[in-house]
């Protein structure tokens, strides 16, 4: 029976995308009944044995050697990115590029709530956890994507926004995007990031379940194993309030909180998305004078 672990799917899907051709493998006229390459090809790439590495995708081979691992990098034609991926997925000690995240509530330093508040109206920003959970928002960012959610949603573990369920089940979200399936491909491809390096977090499964239970648009993204980590990405927006606008998505590493990223939101000086992100600031502005809070 094929047990296929989470390190044989991905090595099944990138197979899958491959052609003789493209590795310059002869075809020998052959017809095939699924795209992509053989297991027997992939193998052969490697130099490892047909019989190994098909142990190996149907997850009965428990982990592989770095070498191993970077032979079917080179085979597959990884990015830096799948090959840091297919690492993750390796069960062999070492392999992981993160230590395990930490179990409990996630919470926010005070140092970095103050940083979103410094940034304040000029530059949307939020914090996020390990499973794509928005931990802290101020409010121009609050304005610029859920200005229909609670802005205090984040501080209430229970009712923290997942920014994959919103894009995939929450229809302002959606209509956000002008290019939705770019913006769900790259979502996906960092939840397949973040479940790799929590293997064993129930929430990040359930969140996976519930997903593919509700969008067949997830599913199908999901299986395509998209890979793809979130640093610097230009999208066009439909804001209900302002309009369109372009702005430019920059995530960071937090220091010393590893499985934490900070988000900025940002739009090129003088540029009539830059008037737009002003004009946000007054409604910001206006939401944050209403509340009378001191938080971000």
């Amino acid at each position: 029976m094929d047990r296929t672990s989470p390190l044989g799917a991905f090595l099944k899907a990138r197979r899958a995308r491959l052609s003789p051709d493209d590795v310059g493998l002869p075809r020998y006229g052959d017809r095939r009944r699924v795209p992509g390459l053989r297991r027997e090809e992939v193998a052969l790439l490697a130099g490892v044995s047909a019989g190994y590495y098909t142990r190996l995708e149907q997850g009965r081979q428990a982990n592989a050697s770095p070498e191993v691992l970077d032979a079917l990098a080179r085979a597959l034609h990884l990015t830096t990115a799948e090959r840091d991926h297919l690492r993750d997925l390796s069960s062999t000690p070492g392999h992981r590029t993160r230590a395990a995240a930490p179990g409990g509530a996630e919470t926010v330093s005070a140092d970095l709530r103050t940083l979103l508040t410094t940034m304040g109206r000029h530059v949307p920003a939020l914090v996020v956890g390990r499973r794509n959970d928005v931990l802290a928002w101020n409010r121009s960012c609050h304005a610029l994507l859920a200005a229909h959610l609670d802005f205090t949603a984040p501080d209430d573990p229970g009712t923290r926004p997942n920014l994959t369920r919103l894009v995939f089940l929450d229809a302002p979200t959606r209509a956000l995007y002008r290019d939705w399936p770019a913006k769900a491909g790259a979502v996906v491809g960092n939840l397949r990031i973040l479940t790799a390096r929590n293997p064993g977090d129930a929430h990040l499964a359930d969140l996976i379940t519930e997903l593919r239970v509700l969008s067949r648009e997830f599913t199908a993204f999901w299986d395509a194993h998209p890979v793809a980590p979130c640093g610097r990405d230009v999208y066009d927006l439909v804001h209900p309030a302002v309009g369109e606008l372009t702005v430019t998505q920059q995530t960071f590493d937090v220091p010393k909180e590893p499985h934490q990223s900070l988000v900025t939101f940002t739009a090129e000086p003088g540029s009539p998305s830059a008037a737009a992100l002003e004009a946000l600031d007054q409604v910001s502005a206006s939401a944050s004078a209403g509340a009378g809070s001191g938080r971000p």
